[in-house]
């Protein structure tokens, strides 16, 4: 199981807003079954098989061209533990034992 963390950033749009478009990729990424992500504000956490979150990654950076968008930059973060299960609300809980000590 990984973890991905996407940033999805058109360039090129008319305005300095960029929702309208990374809407699309976001809406491209809720047409998937097997696969949990939260969006924050700073991006999407994705999780799910590696193979699996880097399609659907591809499928939302895919997405997010047309309507004038021309160049679109994605930044992908993955974590990958094979030794143990692995999700975003573990990762949070083992930083707040740490944080207690």
């Amino acid at each position: 199981m990984a973890i991905a963390e996407v940033s999805i950033i058109p360039l090129g749009t008319k305005t300095a807003s960029v929702s309208r478009y990374v809407a699309r990729a976001i809406r491209a990424l809720q047409q998937e079954e097997n696969i949990k992500y939260e969006i924050t504000s700073m991006g999407t956490i994705i999780e799910g098989d590696l193979e699996e979150v880097l399609r659907v990654v591809k499928k939302m950076h895919q997405s997010t061209f047309g309507e004038g968008v021309a160049r679109v930059v994605t930044t992908i973060k993955i974590d990958d533990r094979r030794d143990k299960p692995l999700s975003p609300s573990g990762k949070i809980e083992s930083l707040l034992k740490e944080l207690e000590h």
